[in-house]
């Protein structure tokens, strides 16, 4: 993998003179946005939350009422209508989609900071319109240099919780690399929503409301999180403001001082210092050794679309090419229509998640055969066949030999700026709060990437081995379930999409893509539609059925449910599920101006129309200029 580096001197400035040129008029209005809950009207459906931000100036962000927007122009699609509305802003002052990236990225680590946030890692898929060229930017956690294959041994419970479970950060790293890449705003201009909302407060929405109760006992034992989370010693709740002044500061040092503040300066320096007195491992060595992975993003053929993804250690598109592969070898696109679609979706992926296991970091280990397995429309030609649809089997059926992943969490979103240049990206922490640590003196939440390493004496309740490729090493990253996604027909965009929700992700994001691409459903109707989800062990189907913040219901149908039992699936309900983002662009005529070479003329690049979709499952808002 290309490695690219983080060192002086492009840490300390913005890295492009002609970011000077911006006018004076924006830097006032970006430098002076604050945001504030100004309203909230329930009327018995939380709904109708309507989350502005206001300033002295009287500048105002409006936030979408809706789970769906159209634009001729832009949109971002966030788990959270205030993030989407910041990226938007960037883009209606001529950002790159990138730029909206860096923005939103910001903004959902401040107000959903039980899922993501600069004390964490990330992937990233940008394409741009003009070259067609794909990138992959790698930001994940790294482990630490003093971290071994053995050191939970003795103290398994410090892999899941605690400064010890603590991978390097590298999101703030990933977003930097490619803004300069493709960044046309300053730098210090994408931070300034994300510090006011920092330390000015932002609303407890829902989602974070129901987190914190959640994870009250956490947010009570560890002092950083109290002071942020239960000022005074009361828990927050949905609708309290919500401040955190540490972090803010330390989003201004990024800001102003350039990476070298966190990973070479002042904020890495107090953050190894809260990290060690917790407990932890991290040194300012393993934040100045950290380097971001930037790929070419893999390219697979997926039912007669071109999806671009990560490479490994993302497990996600790999995944998404076997079961379509394994989709295409039954010959007609009506293979997955239907309840017997679904039998035959449930047991794909029961053979995907069996040999994704033996994917790793490819810097570490030789993963080659299982990525070329996972492609080979043969080898899935050979799974298919084990497909029967009248019934299904028990695990070791499916050729499983390691225990599965238990990441969590994560954040996603996604974003075509006006040039039709696109953005899918999905950030984590990984479990609720992370580490259950917030460092006090930067205000930033720690990570338990480490837990997504497999351990050589860990017990799992599948009784299985752990996985040898995935065994830590220092700097290795860790296996993961994340997929971000673009989507392209005859090589111009028809899509961009993602999830949250850890080894779920996976799953959801394949039954949107084949309920949108495939089946021809509406956009929000191939989000909102019930999942469900396996992970091969244990072998049980979970089904959708819970009640959304908005008040809808989402559950199975009943036909469905008694057609899989009919079939030998065991079915256990589940409320909760996966989160998905989705933005389609509309390709009706579009079919005369597809090319195959790599570049394309302005004129041949097409504009349809953009429908973005926030999931109502997290209560989400897109925007749109």
């Amino acid at each position: 993998m290309g490695q690219q580096s983080i060192e002086a001197p492009l840490l300390g400035s913005d890295g492009r003179g002609n970011k000077k040129l911006w006018s004076r008029a924006l830097l006032f209005f970006l430098a002076f946005i604050t945001i504030a809950f100004v309203g909230l009207t329930v009327g018995g459906n939380s709904s109708f939350w309507l989350l502005r931000g206001e300033s002295k100036y009287g500048t105002r962000i409006h936030i979408e009422d809706g789970d769906i927007v159209e634009s001729e122009q832009a949109v971002v699609a966030a788990d959270d209508g205030r993030c989407s509305e910041i990226g938007a802003s960037m883009l209606r002052h001529g950002g790159h989609a990138v730029d909206a990236a860096v923005a939103t990225a910001l903004c959902v680590g401040v107000v959903n900071p039980m899922a993501s946030g600069i004390g964490g890692g990330s992937f990233m898929i940008v394409r741009s319109s003009a070259t067609s060229e794909a990138r992959a930017y790698d930001m994940r956690e790294t482990a630490p240099l003093a971290a071994s294959q053995n050191m939970y041994e003795n103290n398994p419970e410090a892999k899941v919780s605690g400064a010890l479970s603590m991978g390097v950060p590298g999101e703030l790293a990933g977003l930097h690399e490619a803004w300069l890449k493709y960044g046309r705003l300053p730098w210090r201009t994408l931070f300034q929503p994300a510090i006011k909302l920092a330390k000015d407060g932002f609303v407890v929405a829902p989602y974070l409301g129901s987190f914190i109760a959640k994870c009250a006992k956490m947010i009570m034992t560890d002092p950083g999180l109290q002071q942020v989370f239960a000022p005074n010693g009361k828990l927050l709740q949905t609708g309290d403001i919500c401040y955190n002044v540490e972090l803010g500061r330390s989003l201004e040092a990024v800001a102003e001082q350039g990476l070298k503040a966190f990973y070479n300066g002042a904020i890495g320096e107090k953050l190894v210092k809260d990290v060690r007195e917790a407990g932890g491992i991290l040194t300012m060595e393993d934040l100045r050794n950290y380097r971001v992975d930037v790929t070419e993003a893999v390219a697979v053929n997926a039912m007669g679309f071109t999806v671009l993804g990560m490479p490994p250690p993302s497990s996600g598109t790999l995944g998404l090419a076997l079961v379509s592969n394994i989709f295409d070898s039954y010959g007609s696109p009506n293979a997955v229509k239907g309840s017997l679609g679904l039998h035959r979706l449930i047991e794909a992926m029961k053979h995907m998640f069996a040999v994704r296991m033996n994917l790793g970091d490819p810097d570490f280990v030789n993963i080659s055969k299982t990525i070329s397995e996972m492609l080979s429309p043969s080898f899935a030609k050979k799974l298919q066949q084990k497909i029967f649809d009248n019934t299904t089997f028990p695990p070791e059926y499916y050729l499983h030999r390691w225990n599965q992943l238990r990441d969590h969490g994560t954040s996603h979103f996604c974003i075509v700026d006006a040039d039709r240049n696109a953005v899918s990206m999905t950030t984590t922490i990984n479990y609720g709060f992370g580490a259950g640590i917030l460092s006090p003196s930067t205000g930033i939440i720690l990570n338990n990437e480490m837990d997504d390493f497999s351990t050589p004496t860990e017990i799992s309740p599948d009784k299985l081995p752990p996985a040898p490729t995935n065994f830590i090493k220092p700097n290795k990253r860790p296996l993961s379930s994340m997929t971000p996604i673009i989507v392209l027909k005859d090589n111009q965009l028809a899509g961009v999409l993602g999830g949250s929700g850890g080894i779920y992700i996976i799953p959801a994001v394949l039954q949107v893509f084949l309920n949108h691409f495939i089946k021809g459903m509406e956009p929000l109707a191939a989000v909102q539609s019930p999942r469900v989800y396996h992970k091969l062990i244990p072998n049980v189907v979970l089904y959708e059925n819970w009640t959304l913040i908005d008040g809808n219901h989402i559950e199975l149908p009943e036909e469905r449910k008694h057609f899989l039992e009919e079939r030998g699936h065991q079915l256990e309900a589940k409320d909760g599920g996966a989160i998905c983002q989705l933005v389609v662009q509309n390709l009706q005529n579009s079919f005369d101006m597809g090319l195959k070479n790599r570049k394309v003329p302005k004129d041949r690049i097409f504009h349809g129309t953009l429908t973005a979709v926030s999931d109502p499952r997290k209560d989400g808002r897109p925007a749109a200029i």
